[in-house]
């Protein structure tokens, strides 16, 4: 029968040696180090993994939003608001009742290629009335207050705020749908006339506040280039007439354009940037 080897002592020495220097309190303050090393490493994932939506609103609103952290939106006056909610809810119920998340949950296209749209597919429709509230004004009185005149392409005069460079934005607007005038005479009846900008408001049928009310909004003319969902009995089928080299003056300078809603409404350019953002379009 054969006889198992017997280690040498030189063998085991070494290994005793080990042990004797990693003595329980030795082990116990290493582990300690190791744990407290594992969750500073930990929060600084978590601080570092802001949701590429939280992220787009931030950079696209820079004079009145500091930062993006965690899940929070962190404006310059110290306000903060939540950004996912975690509530599930449904289409209807991100209409009426949405977080910052469910703002963000659709990606606006910017391709001419957009038809068709998918059921309930309308990134901008969704709104977190709150946001609007904190940087336009919270009453009709507050935004008043930062109405400022603009000339429109019929030379008549509208008025949007300026909170945000809206004003200036449309006027960059106003300048190069001059310049497609010049070579789509045509298009003229489409910009003048227009329904609208300023209205303090709820949307109708609704009784959820309209972008109007805090005057980031334009209506072209309703007449030429207004369809809307309801006026046309529903959603399907899809109806516009508006020259889409408009559009993309519009999209060019920070406004989405309501006719890439399922629920569509052709005449509506609205100031959103944050769905304009690279990382949050598609």
């Amino acid at each position: 029968m054969d006889r198992l080897p017997i280690p040498s002592l030189k063998k085991v020495t070494p290994r005793l040696g080990l042990a004797r220097a990693l003595s329980l309190p030795r082990i116990a303050t290493l582990l300690a180090a190791m744990m407290v090393l594992f969750v500073e490493r930990t929060e600084a994932g978590e601080t570092q993994a802001v949701p590429q939506g939280l992220t787009c609103l931030a950079e696209s609103y820079p004079d009145l939003i500091e930062r993006a952290e965690g899940n929070t939106l962190i404006f310059r006056d110290g306000t903060t608001m939540t950004y996912d909610d975690g509530r599930f809810r449904t289409h209807d119920q991100k209409l009426t009742d949405p977080d910052l998340e469910d703002q963000m949950s659709q990606h606006y296209p910017l391709s001419s290629d957009y038809l068709p749209l998918a059921e309930d597919f309308e990134p901008g429709r969704i709104r977190y009335e709150p946001l609007f509230r904190e940087m336009y004004g919270a009453t009709k009185t507050e935004v008043q207050e930062n109405l400022e005149s603009v000339t429109w392409v019929d030379g008549t005069t509208i008025q949007v705020t300026n909170v945000n460079d809206v004003a200036q934005n449309l006027r960059s607007v106003v300048r190069d749908l001059k310049l497609l005038l010049g070579n789509h005479p045509e298009y003229e009846q489409y910009l003048t006339n227009i329904g609208g900008t300023f209205n303090w408001r709820v949307i109708a049928g609704t009784d959820r506040l309209s972008m109007h009310s805090f005057a980031i909004c334009l209506d072209v003319n309703v007449k030429n280039g207004g369809d809307y969902w309801r006026w046309n009995g529903g959603p399907e089928p899809y109806k516009n007439r508006l020259p889409y080299e408009i559009v993309e003056i519009f999209e060019k300078h920070g406004f989405i354009w309501g006719g890439k809603w399922y629920h569509y409404d052709t005449m509506h350019f609205e100031y959103r940037p944050e769905l304009l953002h690279e990382d949050c379009a598609r």
